[in-house]
């Protein structure tokens, strides 16, 4: 059984009321028919699988922790606590929105590698620690996936959480904006220590919407994601992964999308069922993470590599 309760992250720096991140933490849970499990609808954490990994959702710019609910219980279902957010901020010029959380002063040239450019992660991991279910969380092996911007800002960070031991990432890549002072096409190194899971669609329009902000041509440009692999990732053995998914989209990660915020516009349809691409995602997403936070063997992860919905596999 799975069941999920609300906690809150203070974020320190920013001013109210947009200070707050609001999350979810869905868990492996037992019945004990208890009043107070009846009255409340709080259901004891399963003490059969913990302490369990936790696994840290980073969302893309004004998509819902809502959104990634079906992937938090996949999670959940396979022995992980996964745990949601919403913080309210500021976005680019003086715009609020749903937001990972983007220190533009960390991403600049003179800055990029001296720190993390997201504060919410390491708020909420903070702020975990001090939640109903602390005792049975395994805060010191941690997995971040993150979407879009939310991939961005992990790839750009995650080193320097040190219980972070995996990073997986959908729809997403290093590449920076010329507005903060880089050269056109500039790939930042990825500032992680761990193994990646570098996950796409086959058919992301809004990354392509976006070439831009990087200074570029959508139509005569390296896609930035194979760039991000090549060019941003410290090897790892083989352990690093670059997986593409058929016909799957931006959004492929998302369910329900949203079509009234987010950039849901830009994106290209989905050729293949999203459901047949969500069930695919969270197999191989789960498998990746057995390995590198419970110790598994790859065997799973081989099988859920085996996916007809995948087009293609990269290892580094």
């Amino acid at each position: 059984m799975i069941r999920s309760i609300w906690w809150s992250a203070a974020i320190p720096g920013a001013a109210a009321p947009f200070d707050t991140a609001h999350l979810r933490i869905f868990y492996p849970a037992v019945r004990t028919g208890s009043d107070a499990e009846r009255l409340s609808g709080v259901f004891p954490a399963d003490p059969a699988g913990a302490p369990y990994p936790v696994v840290l959702i980073v969302s893309g710019v004004n998509v819902g922790q809502e959104a990634y609910r079906w992937l938090a219980v996949a999670l959940a279902e396979r022995g992980f606590v996964a745990v949601t957010y919403d913080w309210v901020g500021e976005l680019f010029g003086g715009v609020k929105g749903i937001t990972p959380g983007v220190t533009l002063e960390a991403a600049r040239p003179d800055t990029y590698g001296t720190g993390p450019t997201t504060p919410s992660v390491p708020a909420v991991l903070a702020a975990l620690a001090e939640s109903p279910l602390a005792e049975v969380l395994d805060l010191d092996r941690v997995g971040l996936l993150g979407h879009s911007a939310g991939g961005t800002v992990v790839l750009q960070s995650a080193r320097f959480f040190p219980s972070v031991k995996a990073v997986a990432a959908y729809g997403t890549h290093t590449m920076v904006a010329t507005m903060l002072g880089w050269p056109a096409g500039t790939v930042l190194p990825a500032q992680v220590d761990s193994p990646v899971l570098l996950m796409a669609g086959e058919n992301d329009g809004v990354i392509n919407g976006s070439a831009d902000r990087y200074g570029e041509d959508a139509a005569d440009r390296k896609d930035p994601i194979s760039r991000t692999f090549d060019e941003a990732l410290p090897d790892h053995d083989g352990a690093n992964l670059q997986v593409t998914f058929a016909g799957a989209n931006h959004f492929g990660i998302v369910h329900p999308v949203d079509e009234t915020a987010a950039r849901a516009f830009l994106d290209s349809p989905a050729t293949t069922d999203p459901a047949a691409t969500r069930a695919a995602l969270a197999d191989v997403t789960a498998a990746f993470l057995g390995v590198h936070l419970r110790e598994a063997t790859g065997d799973a992860l081989d099988k859920a590599l085996q996916s007809p919905d995948i087009a293609a596999i990269r290892r580094r």
